[in-house]
Parts: structure tokens; C-alpha cells; sequence
């Protein structure tokens, strides 16, 4: 696919070609996703965005709501619609358009499989990666440089967050962005809960920009309050749900078992190929990153609850059947005493608590805000503009966002193989 192909070429700049007619694609969230621009089309149509097709959204939440099957490509396709509405209410430039919709769209295209389970293990980054693929050798960065030689490089640094023009930085990054809001309409839909829902059609609506910066016209307060406290819900009673994190904790543990045993020079009944260069530490190229999916990986697990290990045979079946671990609260620090002691209990039981104990403890800061003289800050703030003309930090304004700002909250959880401990250790963690 060669430039002149997608592009008109004018004394300024390259103008891109706009699609005979608008491709329109069903979405049952957004009710439809347009596309207009032939490049957008073009990038949907790259082997790297499909690949997303085999990357889940969710990771293993649909081990707790059956209905969270949706990929990333599903969502990837919602932000970048997201963005596109986002875009026709502010004042800006033809590029800057294509600059936000192009990073909307590939803004997750550098998922490993079962995303975030992958990325503790082998310590990834995704969007790393997601840059790599833009900047690198790819249909993506072939495309987006039909626009400019630079183009690329500019998508690169809005995911990276290093864009000179930080307006649009926020608008795929932020704690109010095109992202968090097709992620939480879209969870909450395929997960079948109320939570995630609020009034994103108000909030576009209300979307203004004041000295370089996104802000949102004061009326549309309790619009915002909504899409806070249905970002907190959602966090809580879905994605750090105790049942989706058993299922986390023990793809780690198969990651992190394969990992060992091909360090020990184990030898797998089906060897784990396109995860050597993982298990080696070694550089990964961007042709290898792209073989491994999720289908591949449930490939090998499936192989692997034959292996002759016994651990990890079990811990396949584990997650292949279901049988999840069981969990209790648990604080590390003020019951580090009965961790030690448990980790001695199950060693004397026949149990290697490296993999059959685990203490979990996700946390999140709902919101939050940069202030001079503290050492970090979540965000950059979401801002009001005030029938004066003057701009407000939210929570000034809000009572409800002021009772969570700056509180990080965290769920701490032990979790433990119910069906191979002993009385001893259950009475144990019974009465902790």
C-alpha cells in the first residue's frame, strides 16, 4: 500500500483520503462506531490491531461473570468512537484530529495475553510495547507514516505521554478520558452490572477547552460526580472482584512455575516455545510478541495438565476447570506473624507455599490531584468552568468528589487451595 494510494498531496501538507462512503460498524454500547477516514480503516485493518481479536479485555474476569468475553479490539474500537465524538466538540486542527483518533484507536495494541497476569511475571509494559509497534517495523507504523515521515513518532509520544501538547495527551490519558469512559460502559455491559453506568452524551456535551486545557462547563458537575463514583464501583465490585483475582493468582503461579522448571531444565512433554524468550530474559522481538496470544496460550495450559510435574499439572487444571483457590482477609503487615507461620505449616503439610499461598493486594485512588510540594500526584485535575470564567479543581466544588480524593484504598486477601489443606492449617486460617 504505497502513500499516494491513501493520500493528497498539497503544498502544506498531506491532506488524508477520506473512504468513498462512511463504514459504520455495529457496537452494542456506543450503538455504532463510524469511520471516515481511509487511514483509520487502514490501521483496523492491520495484522497488529486484529491480533487484539485474541487478547480479552477483562483478563479472567469472565471466571466471574461468564458474560466478560469482549477483547480488546472491541474496546479499542469504542475509545476510538469515544475520541472521534470527543473531537467534533473541541476546536481543533485536521491533524490533531488524526493525532487523537489514530492514538485512541491503537492506544492498546502492545497487550501481552491475560495482560496484566503477563506483565507481573515477565515484567512488560504494555504500552511500552505499544510503542514499540508504532515506531517499529510494522503495518501500523507503515500506515500512519502515509501521513508524515514524523507521524509515527508523534502517536508514539501521545501513548507515551511525552507529546509536546498535552491537551491531547489527556484526552487518551487522564483521569477523564476517551479510555476510562468506553472501558467502564463497555465492563459494565458484558459483565452484566449497573455500576459502570453514567451519562457520557452530557459530559461530551459539556466539554470545553480553556487555555490549552480540557475542561467541563460547570452544570455538568453531577455528570462527572456519576462517572467518578461508577469509575469506584466498578473497581470494587468487578475488576479487584476476590473470585476474577483467584483466578489471577494462579495464572501467575503457572507462568511463574513454567518459568522455573524450564530454568531447571525441566523437560515439558509440550515445550513451551513462544514463551523461551520470556523465560531467557531476553530481548523479544516484535514478531515474537505478536505470536503469543491468548488462544496460544490456552493452548499450553491445556497441554500442560499432562505434565509429569505434579505441581504444575494441577495448577493448569486449576485454571482450565475452575477450581479456584479460596481466600480470607488478610493484612500482611498487621498478621505478618501468621504468614510465617502458615508458610511453615504447609511446607510440614507437603504444600510449596511459593505456589499454593498467596497474599493479594490490589488497591486504587479514585481520584486525585498534582499539589506543589507533594512528591507525586495521580493526575492532572479535572477542572470546572465557572459562570465567571474562572476555571475550579472538582473537589472544591464537590462534596461527594472531595470525600474521595487523595484516599487510596486497598483489599487484602490470602489465598490458599481449600481442597488440599489440612484441618490443622484450615482451623489456622480460621481463626488468624
Amino acid at each position: 500500500m504505497r502513500r499516494r494510494d491513501r493520500f493528497l498531496q498539497t503544498d502544506t501538507f498531506i491532506t488524508p483520503l477520506l473512504l468513498d462512503e462512511e463504514k459504520v460498524f455495529k457496537d452494542p454500547v456506543h450503538r455504532y462506531v463510524h469511520v471516515r477516514y481511509k487511514v483509520i480503516w487502514d490501521l483496523i485493518n492491520s495484522m497488529e490491531f486484529q491480533r487484539l481479536r485474541r487478547i480479552r479485555q477483562l483478563g479472567t474476569t469472565h471466571y466471574t461473570f461468564h458474560g466478560a468475553e469482549h477483547s480488546r479490539l472491541n474496546h479499542s474500537l469504542g475509545v476510538y468512537e469515544v475520541m472521534r465524538r470527543m473531537v467534533s466538540k473541541l476546536d481543533l486542527s485536521e491533524e490533531e484530529i488524526l493525532l487523537c483518533l489514530c492514538s485512541a484507536l491503537l492506544h492498546d495494541i502492545g497487550h501481552g495475553p491475560f495482560s496484566h497476569s503477563f506483565e507481573k511475571v515477565f515484567k512488560t509494559d504494555h504500552e511500552q510495547w505499544t510503542q514499540r509497534m508504532i515506531e517499529g517495523d510494522t503495518e501500523v507504523n507503515e500506515i500512519l507514516r502515509g501521513i508524515s515521515d514524523d507521524f509515527p513518532k508523534k502517536v508514539s509520544e501521545v501513548i507515551g505521554k511525552t507529546h509536546p501538547n498535552q491537551m491531547i495527551v489527556s484526552l487518551i490519558t487522564s483521569q477523564f478520558d476517551a479510555d476510562r469512559m468506553d472501558y467502564l460502559l463497555r465492563d459494565a455491559y458484558y459483565t452484566g452490572v449497573n455500576y459502570g453506568t453514567f451519562d457520557m452524551e452530557r459530559i461530551l456535551r459539556l466539554l470545553r477547552i480553556v487555555d490549552d486545557q480540557v475542561v467541563i462547563k460547570h452544570s455538568g458537575m453531577h455528570a462527572i460526580e456519576d462517572y467518578l463514583v461508577s469509575r469506584y464501583q466498578m473497581y470494587w465490585q468487578v475488576y479487584f472482584h476476590p473470585v476474577t483475582r483467584s483466578a489471577e493468582v494462579i495464572l501467575r503461579k503457572i507462568f511463574q512455575r513454567a518459568k522455573h522448571l524450564y530454568q531447571q531444565q525441566y523437560a515439558f512433554l509440550t515445550d513451551p516455545v513462544p514463551m523461551i524468550p520470556f523465560f531467557e530474559e531476553r530481548e523479544v522481538s516484535i514478531d515474537q510478541y505478536l505470536a503469543f496470544d491468548e488462544s496460544t496460550l490456552l493452548y499450553y495450559i491445556q497441554q500442560w495438565c499432562q505434565e509429569e510435574d505434579p505441581i504444575f499439572a494441577d495448577l493448569c487444571q486449576r485454571f482450565l476447570h475452575r477450581r479456584l483457590f479460596k481466600y480470607v482477609e488478610f493484612d500482611p503487615q498487621q498478621d505478618y506473624r501468621t504468614w510465617t507461620e502458615l508458610q511453615n505449616l504447609f511446607r510440614e503439610h507437603g504444600l510449596d507455599p511459593d505456589y499454593y499461598l498467596e497474599v493479594d493486594s490490589p488497591s486504587d485512588l479514585p481520584y486525585d490531584f498534582y499539589r506543589i510540594g507533594q512528591e507525586e500526584g495521580e493526575m492532572m485535575p479535572i477542572l470546572l468552568e465557572m459562570p465567571d470564567g474562572s476555571l475550579q479543581e472538582l473537589s472544591t466544588q464537590s462534596i461527594i468528589v472531595k470525600s474521595i480524593t487523595g484516599k487510596r484504598r486497598f483489599d487484602h486477601k490470602l489465598y490458599y487451595p481449600d481442597d488440599l489443606i489440612s484441618d490443622e492449617i484450615r482451623s489456622r486460617l480460621g481463626g488468624k
